[in-house]
């Protein structure tokens, strides 16, 4: 358990310094976050078994990451303008999340989601700790537990859209992720969905 738990643990300092109103003033998210994916990348490579399994690169599994992304693009489409509806406060946290990437140059932030920040949190939360949780507790249990881990994370920003959407996105992929155990497809899906909500299309 050692091999899942510092992990873990190493992944909730690093979005405790991210998201928390102590800490967040004093770094930059975005350099942040690509330290992060960085070091979960490693760790995930080093303490998998068979890590390179994982991938593999046919035209189907990346048409299913791209059809899974306008999927949950959809979603959360929907999702923001049932929730402006509901709650009183959910347009100015949406603009909170948005206000990250203000300053920041659009076409260097679209580079890093897609190439490391997207596919580093697949290769972790999915290709790691849920592959990990399966032997163990079987896959619906693994897709559950890593689901409210990586909410869980996220609970520093204090921000309960944020919250939210990583409560539905890290449902939505640990359920691909149950079904087509391509890490491809995930990191399609995830930094495709990224670009798409951050930079070409916001939800604003």
């Amino acid at each position: 358990m050692k091999k899942i738990i510092i992990p873990i643990l190493i992944a909730i300092i690093f979005w405790f310094v991210m998201f928390s109103p102590w800490t967040k003033e004093y770094v930059n998210f975005w350099m942040t976050m690509t330290a992060a994916g960085l070091t979960l990348t490693l760790m995930s490579a080093f303490l998998g078994k068979d890590f390179k399994k994982q991938f593999s690169l046919s035209l189907k599994d990346v048409l299913i990451g791209l059809g899974s992304a306008v999927v949950l693009y959809v979603v959360f489409f929907l999702g923001d303008f049932f929730s402006k509806l509901l709650f009183d406060f959910a347009k100015d946290q949406v603009g909170q999340i948005y206000m990250m990437k203000e300053g920041e140059n659009p076409l260097l932030l679209s580079l890093l989601l897609i190439f490391l920040i997207g596919p580093a949190e697949e290769i972790f939360w999915r290709g790691y700790v849920q592959r990990m949780l399966e032997p163990k507790f079987g896959s619906w249990v693994a897709l559950i537990v890593t689901t409210l881990i990586y909410t869980l994370v996220h609970i520093w920003s204090f921000n309960f859209m944020l919250i939210m959407s990583a409560m539905v996105c890290g449902a939505f992929w640990g359920l691909l992720y149950k079904y087509n155990k391509n890490l491809v497809t995930l990191i399609v899906s995830h930094a495709v969905w990224d670009v798409s909500v951050f930079i070409l299309f916001p939800i604003v």
